[in-house]
Parts: C-alpha cells; sequence; structure tokens
C-alpha cells in the first residue's frame, strides 16, 4: 500500500533549543497513528513542520508520492488542500452554521467569486452535506456552531477536513476539551472514517490509554525525538478490530 504521510529526518530548532531531532515516520491510507508525550515534546511542531506552516530546518514530508517540501506559492497551497487539519479548539466560526463551517474546506478549490459571493456550486454544498451526514450530524446542518455541544463542534471540525478532500488528516490533540464520553465517540469516529475513508490519520493525545484503544500504531515523543515506532498494533485495537 503506497505512503499517505511520511517525513524523513525532520529537524527544527529554536535557538538553543531542538524542537524535532531527526524525526522520521510514516502513516499508510487507513492507518491512524498516535503520537504521545508531554507538552514541549515537539508534537505541535511536527504538525507545523508537515503542513510548512514553520519551515523545518533539515528533513522532508511527502504527501503520497509527492514532495512538500521545497514547494512554494500555488504547489505548496495545492498540496496543502490534501492535508487537513484537527484542533483542539475546533477552530469553528461560531455564528456560522454547522453546514457553512463544512463549506469552509472548500475554500481552497472554489473560484474566488464564489467564495467572495458565499455561493457554493450545488457539488460543493453536496461534498459538506455528505461530509456532515459522514460524522452524523445531517439534521444539525443549519444550526449555529454555539449551539451545539462540544463533541458535534469537533464532529464538524472532521466534517470539513473530509469536505476538503483531504488525503492526510492531522488531529492535534482532538479530544483534550471534551468530556469522556464525548472523547470516545470522537476516537470511534475518527478511527471508522480512517477505515472507510481511506485517510492516513496522525493524532496526538496525552491519554495513554485511548491511544491504546484506538490507534493502529502508538509512537512517543520526547525532547523532539520520536521513540517507539515498531509498526505493531496494539492489542487492544487489534480487538477492536476483530469485534467490527
Amino acid at each position: 500500500m503506497s505512503q499517505g504521510l511520511r517525513t524523513v529526518a525532520l529537524s527544527k530548532s529554536y535557538g538553543h533549543v531542538s524542537a524535532l531531532r531527526g524525526v522520521s515516520l510514516a502513516v499508510s491510507p487507513g492507518e491512524l497513528v498516535v503520537v504521545l508525550g508531554p507538552s514541549g515534546s515537539g508534537k505541535s511542531t511536527l504538525f507545523r513542520c508537515i503542513t510548512r506552516l514553520t519551515e523545518p530546518d533539515g528533513g522532508e514530508v511527502y504527501v503520497g508520492d509527492r514532495a512538500v517540501h521545497g514547494l512554494e506559492g500555488p504547489a505548496l497551497a495545492e498540496v496543502r488542500r490534501e492535508i487537513g487539519v484537527v484542533f483542539q479548539q475546533f477552530n469553528l466560526v461560531r455564528r456560522r452554521t454547522a453546514l457553512e463551517n463544512v463549506l469552509a474546506g472548500r475554500l481552497g478549490s472554489a473560484p474566488l467569486w464564489r467564495v467572495a459571493a458565499g455561493r457554493f456550486s450545488r457539488a460543493d454544498l453536496a461534498r459538506a452535506a455528505a461530509a456532515l451526514r459522514s460524522v452524523g450530524l445531517e439534521r444539525q446542518a443549519h444550526q449555529r456552531a454555539d449551539t451545539l455541544s462540544g463533541g458535534q463542534q469537533q464532529r464538524v471540525a472532521i466534517a470539513r477536513a473530509l469536505a476538503q478532500e483531504s488525503r492526510v488528516l492531522l488531529a492535534d490533540e482532538p479530544v483534550a476539551s471534551l468530556d469522556p464520553d464525548s472523547a470516545t465517540a470522537v476516537l470511534e469516529l475518527m478511527r471508522g472514517l480512517t477505515r472507510s475513508a481511506g485517510l492516513a490519520v496522525l493524532c496526538t493525545l496525552h491519554q495513554p490509554h485511548l491511544a491504546e484503544r484506538f490507534a493502529d500504531r502508538v509512537l512517543r515523543m520526547e525532547e523532539g525525538r520520536l521513540l517507539g515506532d515498531a509498526g505493531r498494533r496494539p492489542a487492544a485495537s487489534q480487538a477492536v478490530e476483530r469485534a467490527l
């Protein structure tokens, strides 16, 4: 199976502090990989270097067979559309409806005049509606984001990434602000979408028990180094998958 996401020897320093120290990893389509680590271990820097929001000092990033490092301008914007990002704080426009927030995932693909006028094509509207349906929020499509629960808001954020037609999903502490039941529901959803949509998902978490339950592989970051990529699935994850 071709690789959805791959990094090779990524490094990043801020002054005398090494935030990333030669980080190499690979996530295949249909695979959910969790990175555990304390605050300051380099997890967020890794995500920012993958998307080129922060320029790494060295190393390589690939989405599929396409190199992300070295790209500029329109070429970089195009490959960024293949990387969906889900944040801890959802990053939704609170006064917009769930559907309008999901349509933001089409901004990179829609003609500028449609974006300016707020007149998305029927195809874009259909994609957004399908994305909401896939996360179980079809009935909440016209409900304002600030009236949704935390778990529902995170589902909208995931739907936005799906509407973007991403090949890779980066989920940065996606359940940190949710209650235990909502956190479990969101991770169950992410795991199911990983399989059904063939996404390559890289997710950071603080909770080892959730990582062991839902991840195909669990990695650990310490002081900018990536540890523990043995390529093995946690036993609990294998048992859950067999039950499905």
